[in-house]
């Protein structure tokens, strides 16, 4: 899958990021790998319930824009990411 582009903003900053997925992925492994300008700032894992947790935070990107971006990246997958949730509400 190709990366593509999310913009967060928080406190009147705005944050360009770029989400690659890992169609292949494994539990003990990252499945989205997050890029600021080029470079490999966060990582982000389904938890059980398939909500996106915190999964590797090497650029030190504030949680607050964190979060607002696991929330966007899950937006972006709606047949994928938070399944179980839709299911309950059928």
């Amino acid at each position: 899958m190709e990366n593509y582009a999310i913009t967060v903003s928080k406190d009147k900053k705005e944050h360009h990021f770029e989400v690659g997925e890992y169609a292949h992925h494994e539990d003990d492994k990252c499945k989205y790998r997050v890029y600021e300008n080029g470079n490999y700032v966060a990582s982000f894992t389904p938890d059980s319930h398939d909500f996106l947790q915190i999964c590797q935070n090497p650029g030190e990107i504030d949680e607050e824009v964190l979060h607002l971006l696991a929330d966007k990246i899950e937006a972006h997958h709606p047949h994928g990411v938070n399944d179980n949730i839709r299911k309950l509400k059928l």
